[in-house]
């Protein structure tokens, strides 16, 4: 499912404008939907490491629950025949759940896509990196102002 020029020009933000957290959930979805079942696995691990249990079991009905009680709660391991049974819309409510969770662990999928030779050269993959280390940029900017302010 590669995404199309329409499609990455609409999830682009014009300068200034900041990027919503549903155009960020819907971007992975379209990474997760590309990438090889490895870096899939990979992918899902990363963002499955800073939900309990009951959090999981409230996404995509429970799917992710089943990953983590399956591989143990310290060592979390997606397999790769897992990770290709989870579609994209699932990866989507995965995100939405863990940008409320926690924001960090979403901007933390820049580290693993850039390290990545085979999921840098999407245009899906730069756009998202871009759009993440841009909006992690401006929390630390807002969140420098607020503490100056204080």
């Amino acid at each position: 499912m590669q995404p199309n020029r329409h499609a990455l020009a609409a999830a682009f933000p014009e300068p200034g404008e900041s990027v919503s957290d549903d155009r960020i959930a819907q971007l992975v979805g379209q990474v997760y939907a590309a990438g090889p079942a490895a870096e899939q696995s990979r992918l899902l691990e990363h963002l499955l490491r800073p939900l309990g249990v009951l959090s999981l079991v409230a996404v995509a009905n429970g799917i992710f629950a089943q990953f983590r009680l399956r591989s143990g709660w310290q060592d979390l391991q997606v397999r790769m025949e897992d990770a290709q049974s989870v579609s994209p819309s699932d990866v989507v409510a995965l995100v939405h759940h863990v940008q409320q969770v926690q924001v960090e662990a979403v901007d933390g999928l820049v580290k693993i896509l850039s390290n990545s030779p085979v999921m840098a050269g999407s245009a899906a993959t730069a756009l998202l990196v871009t759009v993440l280390v841009k909006r992690a940029r401006n929390r630390r900017a807002n969140d420098s102002s607020d503490s100056i302010a204080a």
